[in-house]
């Protein structure tokens, strides 16, 4: 039984009405520039005048492309086959993948499928089986056929997802007839009434439009194919459009925001930045129109189109190294749809603000009038990749409520939230469960792999692992930068630093904003001993990722080896007022005290960094130099007391840590306890025998207890001369006495 075919307009959008028609002629003059003011001018006009919906939908950047593309992406026929027997299960299966209401077939009832129906299906069934030649070359004979902007639009899209950007930039840039063409199929579309769209009116025709042949002379070069006129092509066609046709010709580009998108899309593949941003607008032209912001909801539920501008104008800025404009861009596009995630990507993993402003503006977005119903959950699910330095309770109650209430608990996403909490407490053994789980899950994670890889980096019995890991990863993902990062992270395991420079170089040209491949470059040069070139690096960091603290605390980590204190400490500050809540730099600042002999104040920043470390939940084992860097300023203060108490603390977390014993000796030995710190010396030295500098310290404790002893020169002998005198002349007299009672035994032993 044949399938009824579906009416006419059920897998396509109305007709867009030309901009052209409500202008003067010749207005295709004004569009000689790809700005977008012209669409902004069609849309105050349309606004004004009371144009129809379908001419609003297509020029408002409120909307979505939901209302550009099919209302049926591709309309099937009813099946109604009978499952054969000795078949495949799935050849059996009549279930319509796109769930068509029963009222929709009834709606079909009485309608005839012509060639241009039945070719829309096989572009659109084609698409979704990714065979993109199959649609574009049927896309290609609907436009030529139908002259619908709406085809030409879904060809560009095509086109895009072959890769093929100049060709569908140019059919979105280049004249466009707005009228149905006078041969083909459609012909007969107008009931007699339509005039061909490129033959200039000759009772009102102008200049060059006088001068032109019939269309059907045989001197004309279109006498190959007779009936058929052709617009003008070339450098110069727009003046000739201009020139010929008072109206029926405008560019896609010119009549609906979502093909400018889609064009600019284009441009910025093809490396042509410029050309896209002045396609976009330097600005958001929509900003003062009326019909955009951030409280205005998108009416079809999809993502505004205007947000999307806007990322892609931030994409653009960051192309062009213009990062402050660039965040401008995504905070807006963020703030205009709080659903455009990629906006909201850029933001938080490149890191353009510091914890604190993100934590703010997340909060500030308007999720209730964006999006009533979803606004909590889009909320809590941009909170979870917000950085851990701070609020770490209301993390923890965030990742709570997505696992209790949202049933999330084992998404990819949510556990990432969970891995970075935990690499953020220093707790790598657990973080690498959960990566683990990530990966076991998905295979691929963009955002869990450099934690992954990170870990396995600090675990040192997983460095082999590491190896196998980023072996799989380049067979599996040889285009992607993280592949090449988990490369570079096994030669730094190796110590073999000029080659991780190597690669994590090659990742850093593949993925420009990959924050992990540049601090790693950095430190490739640190560890090696080039601390210049290190910081250096560190720099180019900071200029990257100016919202993150750490290049800048890296950097003045490099000036305090190199003893430059005035730019260390300077960097340092720097990095403080980006970020006050992170243990590590208050570490640093610690280090950078002592270094500069104010040993209290340094004692009070190390004291402060355990006390954040513990706020965050960090693991205390971690923070062990740190007690000790706490211990060592409190001695240099005379606190001798309260430094052995610290020192006592690092060694119930690890008792052979040699540091921690050391020290513990020499607060013994200022103390006066000689015996007790010569006993932690000899502890330390068992751990590690040749260390010089805890032989030296013994030594000097046995000098001082042979000065202090019972034979001691600078002492004296205790009790006096005199009473050591008679003790001595006693201990000789018994000595004597002992030898006579002892003689005949001698005398019989020498016998």
């Amino acid at each position: 039984m044949a399938g009824t075919p579906p009416p006419p307009g059920s897998f396509s959008i109305q007709r867009l009405p030309s901009p052209s028609g409500s202008r003067p002629r010749h207005s295709i003059n004004n569009s000689f520039s790809f700005g977008p003011q012209s669409l902004v001018d069609s849309l105050a006009e349309a606004n004004n005048s009371g144009a129809s919906n379908a001419r609003r939908s297509y020029l408002d950047p409120s909307r979505s492309i939901l209302q550009t593309s099919p209302l049926r992406s591709s309309p099937r026929l009813p099946r109604r086959t009978k499952p054969a027997v000795n078949r495949h299960p799935l050849a059996n299966d009549t279930t319509d993948v796109f769930q068509d209401d029963a009222d929709d077939e009834g709606d079909n009832e009485g309608h005839e499928w012509n060639i241009v129906d039945r070719m829309r299906l096989w572009r659109h069934d084609a698409l979704m089986q990714h065979l993109y030649d199959s649609a574009a070359f049927w896309g290609d004979k609907i436009v030529s056929w139908t002259n619908d902007p709406n085809d030409a639009f879904w060809l560009a899209q095509t086109y895009f997802l072959k890769h093929e950007y100049s060709r569908a930039e140019r059919l979105l840039t280049r004249p466009f007839p707005t009228s149905p063409p006078r041969t083909g199929p459609m012909a007969n579309a107008s009931r007699g009434t339509f005039q061909p769209p490129f033959a200039p009116a000759a009772a009102n025709a102008k200049g060059k439009g006088r001068e032109m042949p019939p269309p059907f002379s045989v001197e004309s070069p279109d006498e190959l194919a007779p009936g058929v006129q052709r617009l003008p092509v070339g450098p110069g066609e727009m003046i000739d459009v201009a020139i010929q046709f008072e109206d029926g010709v405008s560019r896609l580009v010119d009549m609906s925001v979502a093909c400018r998108y889609l064009a600019a899309q284009c441009q910025m593949r093809q490396g042509k930045w410029s050309d896209a941003l002045e396609m976009l607008g330097e600005s958001n032209p929509f900003r003062n129109s009326g019909k955009g912001g951030p409280d205005i909801p998108n009416m079809d539920g999809g993502v505004k189109i205007e947000a999307s501008m806007c990322n892609l104008r931030g994409l653009l800025m960051l192309k062009l190294n213009r990062g402050d404009q660039a965040k401008a861009c995504f905070m807006e596009a963020l703030a205009l749809d709080v659903k455009c995630y990629e906006a909201f990507e850029q933001l938080v993993d490149g890191e353009m603000m510091t914890p604190e402003e993100e934590w703010q503006f997340v909060h500030s977005l308007a999720y209730g009038e964006q999006t009533p119903a979803d606004g909590e959950f889009v909320k809590l699910m941009y909170l979870s990749r917000l950085r851990k330095y701070k609020h770490t309770q209301e993390h923890a109650m965030v990742r709570r409520k997505l696992v209790d209430e949202y049933g999330l608990g084992d998404n990819p996403d949510v556990l990432y939230s969970f891995a970075d909490a935990l690499y953020t407490q220093l707790r790598w053994a657990d973080c690498f469960a959960v990566t683990s789980r990530i990966l076991g899950l998905v295979d691929i994670h963009k955002a869990t792999i450099p934690l992954h890889v990170a870990c396995m980096y600090h675990i040192k019995h997983l460095n082999s692992k590491l190896f196998l890991f980023a072996h799989d990863l380049v067979e599996k993902e040889p285009e992607s930068a993280t592949s090449w990062f988990a490369v570079g992270m096994w030669y730094m395991c190796a110590e073999k630093f000029p080659e991780a420079r190597t690669y994590f170089s090659k990742t850093s040209l593949m993925d420009p904003r990959f924050a992990p491949a540049w601090i790693a470059f950095a430190h490739a040069f640190s560890m090696e001993g080039e601390h210049d070139h290190a910081v250096t690096a560190y720099s180019t960091c900071a200029r990257l990722y100016t919202g993150s603290h750490l290049p800048l605390m890296f950097v003045g980590m490099e000036h305090m080896i190199l003893s430059n204190l005035k730019l260390a400490e300077e960097a340092l500050f720097a990095a403080h007022h980006m970020c006050d809540s992170d243990p590590l730099l208050f570490n640093e600042r610690g280090v950078m005290a002592f270094m500069k002999e104010e040993y209290a104040e340094a004692a009070e920043l190390f004291a402060q960094a355990l006390k954040l470390a513990r706020v965050v939940q960090t693991s205390q084992v971690a923070w062990i130099p740190t007690y000790i860097n706490w211990g060592t300023a409190l001695r240099r203060t005379g606190r001798l007391q309260e430094a052995k108490k610290v020192y006592q603390t690092v060694l119930d977390m690890d008792y052979r840590n040699v540091a921690a014993l050391s020290f513990m000796g020499i607060t013994e030995h200022l103390m006066g306890n000689v015996e007790a710190a010569i006993v932690k010396y000899h502890q330390a030295l068992g751990i590690d025998p040749i260390n010089g500098y805890v032989l030296e310290l013994l030594e000097m404790a046995l000098e001082a207890s042979a000065d202090i002893g019972p034979f001691s020169i600078k002492g004296g002998p205790p009790g006096g001369e005199a009473d050591w005198e008679q003790k001595m002349r006693e201990h000789r007299d018994k000595g004597k006495q002992v030898a006579k009672n002892d003689s005949p035994i001698d005398d019989e032993m020498s016998l």
